[in-house]
């Protein structure tokens, strides 16, 4: 089934976390300013107040699209009493409940409206909707946020054969997903992993990957160039629908941003030379360790390169494991004597930004030559787009897989060893290796100019939605 009509309206779910709201929210302008339609965009959040801030700072740069683009924020719902006390591996269980919770507000909440959408479109964790949507005669679309290879697995897992997901699990064999490269243990989706641990944590994710094979059309953050073979893989039978690589979808440099305080940093860059920055943040829902950024900060000091480093609280244990902080947002200033005696010592080398930076603009600033990152997709996609190599640090989540990605088929950047999810310390005079090996070196050099090609196959494609 397609999209027939002319100018239908169309209803947009989205999850909480900004590596959803800001694609969906790329998605639902691009639906309005290339076709025409008339888009709704439901938010689900676990707190009002900072979605709306980031809802924002997402649609400033577009006041046109920004007014014709609905945006409803739905009451948060609690289901702490649903789960046990949260940990790393409940994330995913805690968002597709939230999502679950919500339905009943997002039911009656398209019933009030005066043009009833003709389809949904969901992102991975909102696919439960899917039931209420046929129920109110609506097409259902996933809007898949990650890369292809990614949904991929998604697909591939709920129709495996159960032993080769036992020797995954089991015996750490790389698990085969058809038309991709093999999925190693190391990079594996933790889900994947949770059969006996937490059985929720798996079954909903066995449960995702069926709805979204039978929707009626699947949209995904790539194209064609960047993931050839995995694309035609997708388009072979696995799934009902139609899947349409509608990438990349990234949100653009803010050409009417305002002065303000971050002003100082893109002024900063206006002053170096060209490529000479390694730009370090790791998204909005990582933290590390008191200990990893201490190491960090001499990894950065010793490589004598300049940096912008943006900076979140640590999160206080004593391990360097990393997490998601999409429920709690750690707030405090960046006082530690440590950090102060590293801003004395490198203030003339470069830049320490607390929380928050313009990571748009920045990666496209011409100063800038390498990203350390921790392989979220939208992250990831700027990157590419603005022709800059990265340090791949993933931290949780499929940016292991991610990162695999962008290091052995890609090309585009090297990869910290001891990442992830794992307890060691990263330390000082591997972090400094890395970013001199793709600052410095010849082989940073090649990194260049294969990024840039992503660049340019991806230049030609306005962002579109085509033929739905």
């Amino acid at each position: 089934m397609v999209l027939t009509v002319r100018n239908p309206s169309v209803a947009l779910l989205c999850s909480p976390g900004m590596g959803h709201l800001i694609p969906m929210l790329e998605l639902g302008k691009c639906l309005i300013s290339n076709h025409g339609f008339d888009v709704t965009v439901f938010i689900v959040t676990t707190d009002s107040s900072t979605t709306h801030s980031q809802i924002i700072q997402q649609t400033s740069s577009n006041p046109k699209t920004t007014a014709a683009l609905n945006v409803v924020v739905l009451p948060p719902v609690d289901v702490s009493s649903k789960l046990k006390p949260l940990n790393s591996s409940q994330f995913g269980a805690r968002i597709r409940l939230t999502m679950e919770e919500s339905l009943p507000l997002l039911h009656s909440a398209i019933l009030s409206m005066k043009l009833r959408p003709t389809a949904l479109i969901v992102d991975l964790f909102s696919t439960d909707a899917f039931a209420m949507a046929r129920d109110l005669n609506m097409l259902t679309y996933v809007f898949f946020t990650s890369s292809a290879w990614v949904l991929a697995l998604a697909v591939h897992v709920p129709v495996m054969e159960k032993e080769l997901l036992d020797r995954h699990v089991k015996l750490h064999e790389p698990l085969p997903i058809p038309g991709c490269i093999p999925v190693r243990f190391e990079d594996t989706l933790e889900p994947l992993l949770l059969k006996d641990e937490v059985p929720m944590e798996h079954e909903m994710f066995l449960q995702m990957g069926s709805n979204i094979r039978n929707a009626d059309g699947i949209l995904v953050n790539t194209w064609e160039d960047l993931e050839t073979s995995v694309v035609q893989t997708l388009r072979s039978g696995i799934i009902k629908g139609k899947m349409y690589p509608v990438g990349p979808l990234v949100r653009g440099a803010d050409p009417n941003r305002t002065k303000m305080d971050h002003d100082q940093v893109l002024s900063w860059l206006d002053r170096q030379p060209t490529e000479s920055v390694i730009f370090v943040s790791f998204g909005s829902g990582g933290t590390m360790s008191a200990a990893q950024m201490e190491e960090i900060a001499y990894g950065l000091e010793l490589s004598q390169q300049r940096f912008i480093w943006v900076v979140r609280p640590p999160h206080g244990e004593k391990t360097a494991t990393n997490h998601g902080s999409f429920f709690k947002l750690e707030n405090g200033k960046n006082t530690d004597s440590l950090l102060e005696k590293f801003l004395n010592r490198t203030h003339e080398l470069g830049l320490v930004v607390p929380i928050w930076a313009p990571q748009s603009e920045i990666l496209e600033h011409s100063s800038v030559g390498a990203f350390m990152t921790h392989c979220g997709w939208n992250s990831t996609l700027e990157a590419i787009t603005n022709g800059v190599p990265m340090i791949a640090w993933p931290l949780y989540a499929e940016q292991k897989m991610n990162a695999t990605m962008l290091t052995e088929e890609l090309g585009v950047a090297v990869r910290v060893k001891n990442g992830g999810n794992k307890a060691e310390v990263v330390e000082r005079n591997e972090i400094q290796r890395l970013i001199r090996r793709v600052m410095v070196e010849e082989e940073g050099v090649s990194m260049k100019e294969r990024v840039k090609e992503l660049k340019h196959s991806a230049e030609w494609l306005c962002p579109r939605v085509d033929h739905l």
